[in-house]
């Protein structure tokens, strides 16, 4: 009798150190993960174009001239890698290192030194946001409608191109429109354990939905005090 064996997610391992590499491919593998790794942006690139992974461990600092932000950038521009969900590698630990992590297309982001435990958390909690199965169906607020089986949203008929992290935020606010959302419920909701992640990371990818609707984000509205709503109307 033949038996089928669900595949092991794919985690690209993007590290120049080769020490720090290894630690974290003998801790993904021992988790039950495929893990490889490339030390450069050249080598990384190869390995994308040959097997998508399911998940990006990107370092900040690369050698080549290419830094992590930079590669992180380049694969949310492109249609075959946008949705490929990237945790931002560093050793810089200061509130405007992070946000412009995250503003360079990062999902997440960890400072080094960091603990194995946590380094699993979060990529097991990445995944879990990822998971199709959580996303199978169709909602419509206004012009804007999204498609959760395609991973597709649409303005006015447009399809417009929105992150990983963002398309389940959008989601769940299109689920629930013209209602408040803290920060902290937004967390929980769409990050699920969140014991890792900052209340300001929400503002951040809020701020990148907008732009990724264009004109739909006026849609979102942030309440001062309080947290964000998407209206079901549009301003304009």
């Amino acid at each position: 009798m033949n038996v089928a064996f669900a595949p092991k997610p794919r985690v690209l391992v993007v590290e120049d150190q080769q020490d720090i590499a290894e630690l974290i491919l003998i801790h993904l593998r021992h988790e039950g993960f495929e893990a490889v790794a490339a030390e450069n942006g050249v080598a990384a690139q190869q390995e994308l174009n040959a097997i998508l992974p399911d998940l990006v461990l990107l370092d900040w600092m690369l050698p080549g001239g290419q830094s992590g932000l930079d590669l992180a950038r380049k694969w949310r521009a492109a249609p075959r890698t946008k949705n490929i969900p990237i945790i931002i590698l560093t050793a810089r630990g200061e509130e405007a290192d992070k946000i412009a992590g995250l503003d360079s297309g990062g999902d997440d982001y960890i400072t080094k030194p960091f603990s194995p435990a946590e380094l699993m958390a979060r990529i097991r909690a990445l995944l879990r946001r990822r998971a199709p199965e959580q996303l199978a169906d169709t909602v419509t607020v206004g012009e804007l409608s999204l498609d959760a089986a395609a991973l597709s949203v649409c303005h006015q008929g447009q399809e417009l191109p929105i992150g990983p992290t963002e398309f389940r935020l959008l989601h769940y606010l299109m689920k629930h429109p013209n209602r408040i959302h803290s920060r902290t419920a937004l967390l929980d909701r769409i990050w699920g354990d969140h014991v890792f992640i900052e209340e300001r990371t929400v503002d951040v990818h809020i701020k990148r939905l907008r732009a990724s609707l264009r004109k739909a984000g006026t849609m979102i509205e942030t309440v001062r005090g309080a947290g964000y709503r998407l209206r079901s109307k549009q301003d304009g």
